[in-house]
Order: structure tokens, then C-alpha cells, then sequence
């Protein structure tokens, strides 16, 4: 029995790393939009619910049947749904075969232990819901329908479509355990949720020590480069096509300053900037003007301006034309790289680490940030141009983390704007035929 469980475990184990990396990027925007910062733990809560969602899953799911296996001749009475409350007891007495001891009627009864394992499958998500979300009994107990209810329904429709006729057998009861776990769950995790500190807490303290998060700038910053590399090759298509290999050869460079000095300029942050809800400032305060911009973008584009240049030296025939890479990539099989690189040993290695010195240089870049005593890189040092953070969707007015976020004059400025008000009110009410003494 123990097999049964444990393959589905280890298939959610492997498929969790590829997942948990393409759910990265788009995770880090969510969080930093609604919470402002990411932090650890905050991360830690979800891939947790994430990796226990896919074993979940799995454990509904796994093992597959053999494409080569006729489902619908092997599981004829899984084609009819389980409709009927309460048949798992009718199971529990036929596997103890009318036997009233402890062994037939729990021990040893396999009727019984899936009974558990149902109750048990939803009963973390009850959990997550208390600890994560801050929910109540009732959105427990109503996730906990829902998920069961998908389970229930991608075994009944042959994981929807993927074979002919189902291969697990849907059943009322299954879901009455599953929804019942969730339930018992929220109700397990009361003690846990009293003495853990609620998620809303530990952003707000994160974020009075880092006005703008490291991680937040560098996902803005992943996703300007993305951006700027898939425009820079669509563009870069579009002129090959329509003006030759020669033209090709602006199109990065062109591309390069549209983004990064163009568009900040006239909307005030670059497209990753504005999804992480960042825009660009002075050390005043105010809009950036092209020649802090560019320089901004010269110092950015460093690192493949290095890369850029090596390549050339590497490949002088593909500065020349560009379409020549073109050929090499789509054309050159492995068996010609090998040949190729035994022929030229120093050539094929030098292609091979080319891009070494960039991804070095990163890496120095982003050591010396972390390492900044106010956490600046070497493109905001020389251009004086900054990250001001937006307020995200769920900043709480008044609260500790927004009033670190407000800008340090705005506290004197409404001193003295009340003090002022109260020097012109106590004129007003001074009887006018009262003098005004002058110390002595």
C-alpha cells in the first residue's frame, strides 16, 4: 500500500523545481505589487502551499495508466459516478468481512485507511487557509469543497479527456472526507496561528528597513532585459527582412536607448519598472533628464557591450554579416561544432566562455549593491538617478511601513504647516485693540 502513496510523492518532487523556477518572475511581480516586499518567509508559506497543491494532485492522479492499457475495458464501473452518502461504511463492513474485531474492522481494513488518507489529503489546505490567508472556517471548508471537487472531477472525466473513460471512480463520500480534512485542519492550526505572527506583520517590518527591496529592483531589472532582448529580436527580424544584414547591426543599440533613456523619459520609469510599481527619480526627488538616463543606460549596458565586443573579436566574420549566425544556429549540427573546435581548439573555447566575462561582471555588480552602505549599483552611482516605490495595491494607510515610505521633509512640513495655522488663528481671535508687548 505504501507504494500507492509514495510514487505520487516522489512525481511531485520532481516535477516541483521546474515548476517552482517558471513560477519565480511571475510570483515576485504578484508579491511585490500587492505586498511591497517579499520576504522569506512570506515565500517559504507559498511554494510551501504550491508544492503541497502539486502532491495533492499527484496523489489523485498517479500512477497513469499505460497508454497500451483500454481503460474503459479495465475500469468498466468507474464510467459510473459514486453518487450515494455513506457507501464507505458499506466498504468498511464488506472488507472486514462481518468480522467485529479491531484488526478487520481498522487495522486491516483497506476501506479504513482510505477513508484517512481522504480526510487527510485537504487537511493542510485548512491550514494554509488559517495561517497563510487569514481566513475563516467557512472559506476553509469552502476551499477544501472546491479542491476536492476538482480532484473528483478530473478523475471522473479521465484527467479531462486524457483517456477515454475514467480510470478512478468518483464518489460523494470523497468528497465529504476531503471537505471535512480542510475543515479539521483550520480548526488544527488555531494554537499555530495564535502564536505565529501574521505575514501582513513581517512585510511591514521588512519594509521599514529597506525603503526599496533589492529583490524588487532586480526583478524590474530582469524583466526590462527580457523586454529589451525579445523587442531588440523582433525588430532586429524586421529590418534583416526589410533592409538588409548591414542595418541589423544598429537595431540593439537603438533598441537599447528607446528603452532605457526614451521611454523613462516621457512616463517616468522603464516597462519592468512600471509592472514592479517603481519609477525613476534624482537625488531630489524629481524627473530625470536624458543625460542622467543615458548615462544610467550606459553603465547598465556594460555588461553586454563586453560581450558584444568579444563576439566580434571571436566572430569577425559575423560582425560583418549578421545573417551568418543565422546559418551557424540553424544549420550546423553538433557533429560540425566538434569538428570545428578540434580543428580551432582556442576558438571553439573562446566561443564557449564568451559569455563568462558577462555573467562575472553581473555578478560583481550585484555584490557590490548588496554590499553598498545605501544599496546602490554602480549605474545609479554615476548617474544620480534612483528607485522611488509606489505605494502597492495593499499598503495600509497610517501604517507603520507607510509612514517610513513617506519622504522625511513631509513630517517638518506638516509641523510647521499646523504651527502656522495656529499663529494665524491666535492673530485672528487677538482683540485688534490689545498691543502686542515686546520682551524685555
Amino acid at each position: 500500500m505504501t507504494d500507492v502513496y509514495l510514487l505520487p510523492i516522489r512525481t511531485a518532487a520532481l516535477i516541483f523545481p521546474g515548476l517552482a523556477l517558471l513560477m519565480f518572475v511571475p510570483t515576485a511581480v504578484v508579491i511585490y505589487r500587492r505586498h511591497g516586499v517579499m520576504t522569506r518567509w512570506r515565500v517559504l508559506s507559498l511554494y510551501g502551499g504550491v508544492y503541497y497543491a502539486l502532491t495533492a494532485l499527484c496523489l489523485t492522479i498517479v500512477p497513469l495508466p499505460s497508454p497500451s492499457v483500454d481503460v474503459c475495458a479495465k475500469y468498466p464501473s468507474f464510467a459510473h459516478p459514486q453518487f450515494t452518502p455513506g457507501t464507505a461504511f458499506a466498504d468498511i463492513w464488506k472488507e472486514a468481512h462481518h468480522r467485529v474485531t479491531l484488526n478487520a474492522l481498522v487495522l486491516g481494513n483497506s476501506a479504513v485507511w482510505q477513508t484517512v488518507f481522504n480526510l487527510l489529503l485537504l487537511l493542510p489546505l485548512g491550514v494554509f487557509v488559517r495561517i497563510h490567508f487569514r481566513k475563516g472556517l467557512i472559506a476553509a471548508t469552502a476551499a477544501g469543497l472546491a479542491g476536492s471537487l476538482l480532484f473528483e472531477l478530473t478523475q471522473y472525466t479521465g484527467l479531462w479527456g486524457l483517456y477515454a473513460c475514467p480510470y478512478r471512480l468518483f464518489a460523494v463520500d470523497d468528497l465529504i472526507a476531503n471537505t471535512a480534512g480542510a475543515a479539521l485542519g483550520w480548526a488544527a492550526a488555531g494554537p499555530l496561528a495564535r502564536v505565529l505572527p501574521a505575514l501582513t506583520t513581517l512585510d511591514d517590518r521588512a519594509l521599514d528597513f529597506h525603503k526599496v527591496p533589492f529583490g524588487r529592483r532586480l526583478v524590474a531589472l530582469l524583466l526590462d532585459m527580457t523586454g529589451a532582448a525579445l523587442l531588440t529580436g523582433a525588430v532586429a527580424g524586421l529590418v534583416f527582412l526589410g533592409l538588409g544584414a548591414d542595418a541589423v547591426l544598429w537595431v540593439p543599440p537603438v533598441v537599447w536607448v528607446l528603452w532605457f533613456v526614451m521611454v523613462p523619459r516621457w512616463s517616468g520609469a522603464t516597462p519592468g519598472k512600471h509592472i514592479l510599481l517603481l519609477k525613476l527619480v534624482t537625488r531630489s526627488g524629481a524627473k530625470p533628464g536624458h543625460g542622467a538616463l543615458a548615462l544610467r543606460a550606459a553603465a547598465l549596458g556594460l555588461p553586454f557591450a563586453v560581450v558584444w565586443l568579444i563576439a566580434g573579436a571571436t566572430l569577425p566574420n559575423a560582425a560583418a554579416d549578421p545573417s551568418a549566425l543565422i546559418q551557424i544556429a540553424g544549420g550546423v549540427g553538433y557533429r560540425d561544432v566538434a569538428h570545428s573546435m578540434a580543428a580551432d581548439p582556442a576558438g571553439g573555447l573562446a566561443m564557449l566562455l564568451a559569455p563568462v566575462p558577462c555573467m562575472v561582471l553581473i555578478a560583481c555588480c550585484v555584490q557590490a549593491v548588496r554590499t553598498h552602505p545605501e544599496g546602490l549599483g554602480l549605474h545609479e552611482t554615476l548617474s544620480g538617478v534612483r528607485n522611488e516605490a509606489l505605494p502597492h495595491t495593499r499598503a495600509r494607510q497610517g501604517g507603520r511601513a507607510e509612514q517610513t515610505r513617506r519622504q522625511p521633509h513631509s513630517a517638518w512640513m506638516s509641523a510647521t504647516e499646523a504651527c502656522a495655522t495656529t499663529r494665524d488663528r491666535t492673530d485672528v481671535e487677538r482683540p485688534q485693540s490689545q498691543p502686542r508687548t515686546k520682551g524685555l
